[in-house]
């Protein structure tokens, strides 16, 4: 099994090749290709590379698929005996990400496979 740890939006992902993940608001548009070049750890089959802080000619790449929205958070503050009372709602802009592969100098060391198309049932004889 091949994953890499990778950083964007302030945050560390754990990604496999053919999976998707939600993260921070990229400013791309739908089915753009993105690359991202800040890889924290590759692990492929057993073999670590571990980068100080960043892995050397490391990059995944990936498909944006969508844009959404996160669920609702409510923030709720209140001083006790101060009838003081703030409320508010936050919603966090995402992408939606497919990681299609993950490559070491410029190698492709994993890739996404393509699921065949499903055809309808066939009728013999």
């Amino acid at each position: 099994m091949t994953y890499a740890i990778i950083e964007t939006g302030g945050k560390q992902i754990k990604v496999e090749p053919g999976r998707f993940y939600d993260i921070e608001l990229l400013p791309l548009e739908e089915n753009e290709q993105v690359t991202i070049d800040k890889v924290l750890l590759v692990n492929h089959d057993g073999d670590v590379q571990i980068g100080q802080p960043l892995v050397s000619g490391a990059t995944v790449e990936g498909t944006v698929m969508r844009h959404l929205r996160g669920r609702k958070i409510i923030v709720y503050k209140m001083r006790p005996k101060k009838k003081t009372r703030k409320k508010q709602g936050h919603r966090q802009e995402i992408t939606r990400l497919m990681i299609d592969s993950i490559s070491l100098n410029g190698s492709v060391v994993a890739k996404r496979e393509e699921q065949p198309a499903e055809t309808g049932p066939t009728t013999e004889g």
